[in-house]
């Protein structure tokens, strides 16, 4: 019988910060989404007074935003990213298609071990 080698403290570290990276892709992929889903609901609002799909993805999109917040300040601590490169990640989502940018650029920046 084998015995496994405990795992250390810089594993565990990385283990926990791919974690954090997956969450933060995912949440702004979503967010992305909801924000342009949000853009054609309030197209369709302000051009034929169709009210109901920005009633219903201003919400939705709004808490998303707030896992979003949540992800990426994750993220953030964990990779221990400037305040500058921080609040620019968190601001990404509020601006049409940047959280897809945003999203490739912390990835390659995160995997190559470089700080925001």
């Amino acid at each position: 019988m084998t015995q496994q080698e405990a795992p250390t403290e810089d594993s565990l570290a990385e283990s926990r910060i791919a974690k954090a990276l997956v969450r933060f892709r995912v949440m702004a992929y979503i967010v992305g989404f909801a924000l342009l889903g949000l853009l054609v609901a309030m197209g369709l609002r302000l051009t034929t007074d169709i009210t109901t799909p920005s009633a219903i993805i201003a919400p939705a999109h709004g808490f998303l935003y707030m896992v979003y917040l949540v992800a990426a300040f994750d993220l953030a601590q964990r990779c221990k990213w400037s305040a500058k490169g921080t609040l620019l990640v968190l601001i990404a989502g509020t601006i049409p298609f940047v959280s897809f940018y945003a999203e490739k650029q912390v990835v390659r920046r995160v995997q190559a071990g470089e700080k925001l």
